[in-house]
């Protein structure tokens, strides 16, 4: 069973950056594509970004490209999601995900496997 840990969390102003790591373990992570997802109090969980399980072909939902970007280290079965530019609206609990095979998207139903999420607040 793939279990993911979240950290670097934390709270920056706003223009602020911070780095989240997903750390896997338990299973190969190799075989997983990786999504970052955040939900706020009230709404519904949003699809962040996601990583193929090469590394070569990524994606973001439209209102963080430009200012995030995803990696992934596979030697050390964790991946990144650096956020810069952080806006306040963005303060979130923020999840990775696995997903066995690169099918899954920005989907939050294609993933099985979660991580208990890491608080990111923007605040001045």
């Amino acid at each position: 069973q793939l279990q993911l840990v979240e950290s670097g969390g934390g709270l920056v102003q706003p223009g602020g950056s911070l780095r989240l790591s997903c750390a896997a373990s338990g299973s190969n992570s190799d075989y997983y594509a990786i999504g970052w997802f955040r939900q706020s109090p009230g709404k519904d969980r949003e699809g962040v970004s996601c990583i193929s399980t090469s590394g070569y072909r990524t994606n973001y939902t439209y209102s963080v490209k430009g200012r995030f970007t995803i990696s992934r280290d596979n030697t050390k079965n964790t991946v990144y999601l650096q956020m810069n530019s952080l806006k306040p609206e963005e303060r979130a609990i923020y999840y990775c995900a696995a997903s066995a095979g690169d099918k899954a998207g920005l989907n939050s139903a294609s993933y099985d496997n979660w991580g208990q999420g890491s608080q990111v607040t923007v605040s001045s």
